[in-house]
């Protein structure tokens, strides 16, 4: 039975754990995508959904999530910042919508964006810390996006 040799198929190390990281990007861009396409048109209902899909992620794949997120921030890492930019799309995306529908207030939807997608990392490196038991993550992640939505939305 042949079996795959990374050895063959890669250049080095390196190469190796930069695939693993684009993979692992794509993995979350593809799950959070199917969570909001199933979420319907409600802002707050795909903004939790967008939210507790990437924090799941986050704590099943903990290892994975730390390697994509130091990998992207290497000289010479465009393949992997590359990969993560569709993600990001997501959830700049989902804060356009609530901006378009009035629930999150106008502003700059990039640095709202990066205001949520801080608070789901921070959430994630708790849990993944041991700092706080994952039998939290859902109360965490609820509230932290009840938290988000008023501090968020219009004055």
């Amino acid at each position: 039975m042949p079996c795959w040799a990374p050895r063959r198929h890669v250049r080095d190390r390196q190469a190796l754990l930069d695939a693993l990281a684009i993979t692992g990007f794509e993995r979350l861009e593809s799950q959070v995508r199917r969570t909001l396409d199933r979420a319907g048109e409600d802002f707050p209902a795909r903004l939790r959904a967008a939210v507790n899909t990437f924090v799941r992620f986050a704590t099943d794949n903990a290892a994975l999530l730390e390697l994509m997120f130091s990998s992207k921030h290497r000289e010479g890492a465009e393949d992997v910042r590359a990969a993560a930019e569709p993600g990001f799309a997501l959830m700049f995306g989902l804060i356009t919508q609530g901006q378009e529908s009035g629930e999150v207030a106008p502003g700059d939807p990039e640095r709202v964006s990066i205001v949520l997608v801080a608070t789901m990392q921070g959430i994630a490196t708790l849990i993944n810390g041991d700092m706080v038991d994952v039998s939290l993550l859902d109360e965490l992640t609820d509230r932290a996006t009840d938290q988000f939505l008023r501090g968020a939305g219009p004055a």
